[in-house]
């Protein structure tokens, strides 16, 4: 399978498959990079289709960069991606991994792919922190005055990060396949169900399955996946 490392928009990238007019963009999740994706980009390319994989800041060959991971970074450099790779491929779809899946349909909901792979993705991102503040038992006052709040979790509360979730709601729509555990401890089956009526996505539920997909039964149940809807 051909490979060419790449810079695209000022991003690292790795172009993935033999010239076609058709690509996937691939958006990692937390603690990945842009090299994760030539599993997917064997079954992919296989089909006909390259695969565009970009590293997000703080991942892989950005680890030690001074942009982070907020959504007001992360979002413009995927819509600068994206624009970039329009004139370049005719068919354009979509493979967002959690984090990635949500920083992806923020950045494209204005003008979603041709069809769209979402991998555990994160689709309630308020309630996801407000969780988090509950269970590190942070107030919003407590949050707002101080700007930011580590936890034990690993993660730190940050009040803009809230602001800007709340003033820049998820809309998506299109056609969207979305693989989802139903131990998943980000996601709730709520939020999931909810996501699927809304923006009329087709979900696929693995029972037993979790929100990073890495045993063998749950790469198994990835594979085919992918095999069926790429």
């Amino acid at each position: 399978m051909k490979k060419q490392t790449m810079t695209l928009a000022g991003i690292p990238a790795i172009l993935y498959g033999s010239r076609s007019r058709n690509v996937y963009l691939y958006l990692h999740g937390k603690n990945g990079c842009k090299e994760e994706a030539e599993r997917f980009a064997a079954t992919a390319c296989e089909a006909g289709w390259q695969v565009l994989a970009i590293d997000l800041p703080e991942h892989g060959a950005r680890k030690n960069s001074p942009e982070r991971l907020l959504p007001w970074v992360a979002v413009p450099e995927i819509e600068a991606v994206y624009v970039r790779m329009k004139p370049v491929w005719a068919h354009i779809r979509l493979y967002g991994v959690s984090i990635g899946a949500w920083l992806a349909m923020q950045a494209l909901q204005g003008d979603a792919p041709e069809q769209t792979l979402l991998v555990s993705p994160v689709v309630d991102m308020e309630a996801l922190i407000t969780n988090m503040m509950q269970y590190a038992h942070v107030t919003e006052e407590q949050l707002q005055r101080a700007g930011e709040i580590p936890t034990d979790l690993g993660e730190t509360l940050s009040w803009p990060y809230l602001c800007w979730v709340r003033e820049h709601p998820l809309h998506w729509h299109g056609r969207t396949q979305v693989l989802y555990g139903d131990r998943d401890a980000l996601t709730s089956r709520t939020m999931i169900e909810r996501f699927r009526q809304e923006s009329g996505a087709h979900l696929t539920i693995m029972e037993g399955g979790e929100h990073w997909f890495h045993t063998p039964v749950q790469m198994a149940v990835l594979q085919t996946w992918e095999e069926t809807n790429v």
